[in-house]
């Protein structure tokens, strides 16, 4: 009988504890094993993966997981799931832990009604921008090595980074979203020149002599973008948000020579009044 009556609260407890099964397809699950790989949400364990299978027709995988009770919220419409694999490259290193306890799935709660269904990410989404910097969208022929978090220069000082890229909707180009961070935005004019700085070049000419693509180690490998803005006649109005600019694959020679004086608030200014010879020294001691 106390056997029974333990057997019985303990049953009792697991269906208490028990929080909402939702079934995500991925169109790969490598490396998700049932019963080993879990879903975290801020470094929280909030579920583990009951079951993998394959999907109708061979077209993905569809995971299985089971949340739990405290975690019921993370099942509303909008949620976004994704795999994490390690990667390691110069923008960071992510993921670096699943090479011991392999991968895991994250989430980003959504604000829809309650979901049993979701399609999961092929890759993290693109991070909440928290500043009030601008939002600007270019396009190019093709991406070449730019990746979501390559830095975004202007005279070779990093003023943001490439949140993400898609294709256009008649499929003839690429489009990319980058931000410029807050005290920057105003740098960013509507005649504003954008070119690409990944990857490197070496030229050699009988008359000019061998020329080499300077850029940074950081955009060799991550890819990266750069702008400048003219510095003749009335300066151009500030580009309002989420305009369009066109990415070219080298500058012309004009655009590496332009010296605009444009006015900034500096970030140390705006949140320290002390004078700019103190801020200065500040910013330059070891």
């Amino acid at each position: 009988m106390v056997a029974v009556a333990v057997g019985a609260w303990m049953g009792i407890r697991e269906l208490h504890d028990r929080g909402t099964e939702v079934t995500i397809d991925f169109a790969d699950g490598s490396g998700v094993e049932a019963g080993r790989t879990v879903l975290e949400y801020k470094g929280v364990a909030a579920g583990t993966v009951e079951a993998v299978v394959l999907r109708p027709g061979l077209v993905g995988v569809s995971v299985r997981l089971r949340l739990t009770r405290s975690a019921a919220a993370l099942a509303n419409g909008g949620a976004q799931f994704w795999i994490v694999h390690p990667e390691i490259s110069f923008s960071g290193v992510k993921g670096l832990d699943t090479l011991v306890t392999g991968v895991r799935i994250n989430v980003l709660p959504g604000a829809g009604p309650p979901s049993r269904h979701f399609k999961g990410l092929d890759k993290a989404p693109a991070p909440d921008v928290t500043d009030q910097g601008r939002t600007f969208i270019l396009q190019s022929d093709k991406l070449g090595s730019l990746t979501s978090g390559a830095p975004i220069f202007y005279r070779e000082f990093k003023v943001g980074k490439v949140e993400a890229s898609r294709l256009s909707d008649d499929s003839t180009s690429v489009l990319i979203r980058i931000h410029v961070d807050a005290p920057y935005g105003d740098l960013v004019r509507t005649s504003t020149r954008f070119w690409n700085t990944g990857g490197f070049s070496f030229n050699v000419s009988l008359f000019g002599g061998a020329q080499f693509k300077d850029t940074s180690l950081e955009s060799l490998v991550t890819g990266g973008v750069a702008f400048a803005t003219p510095d003749s006649g009335v300066l151009a109005p500030v580009a309002p948000n989420d305009a369009q600019f066109a990415l070219a694959s080298e500058p012309d020679k004009e655009w590496l020579n332009w010296k605009p004086k444009i006015p900034i608030m500096s970030p140390d200014t705006a949140a320290d009044s002390q004078p700019k010879d103190k801020i200065l020294k500040e910013l330059i001691s070891p």
